[in-house]
């Protein structure tokens, strides 16, 4: 397999996401730029809680909460993927964005013109954890460069 000048990795952290990293980094050529897709899923734009918010005042607290802390668990996945890179001599970009995961994955890869988009595949039933999941037929419909899609570890 060549290795590439350019991956688009869309990652957030998960099995999945992660096996999608290991695989980028492995195919990245010398030098070559990785950059990184967080996409905070719009389902999370919403967020306010439950019934028990029940005044603007204590919801408004809380959504400053959530975000903080999303904000918190989205830079440590990026410190990590960034120290990879860094250890294997890659160029290092990211871009965070809120959004439906596939279009805003389009959207990026039609922007910065890679060479290969990495994705992880979804997690096998009965796993735990969010399923944000991305639309392939709007991935396969607007890509217009190679996209690999990394097996779920086993």
């Amino acid at each position: 397999m060549s290795a590439y000048r350019h991956i688009l990795l869309a990652s957030h952290g998960t099995a999945g996401a992660r096996a999608a990293e290991r695989a980028a980094l492995a195919l990245a050529g010398a030098g070559a730029q990785l950059s990184q897709l967080v996409v905070v899923p719009d389902f999370w734009k919403g967020m306010m809680g439950d019934d028990w918010l029940n005044n603007a005042s204590t919801r408004d607290v809380y959504a400053r909460h959530v975000e903080r802390q999303l904000e918190r668990e989205i830079e440590a996945e990026v410190a990590r993927v960034r120290a990879d890179a860094a250890a294997r001599g890659l160029r290092y970009a990211r871009q965070i964005v809120l959004g439906r995961p596939a279009e805003c994955l389009v959207d990026c890869a039609s922007r910065l013109r890679p060479d290969l988009v990495v994705i992880g595949s979804p997690r096998p039933p009965r796993a735990k954890g969010l399923r944000s999941r991305m639309d392939p037929d709007t991935l396969l419909r607007g890509l217009v460069v190679p996209l690999l899609v990394v097996p779920y570890p086993r």
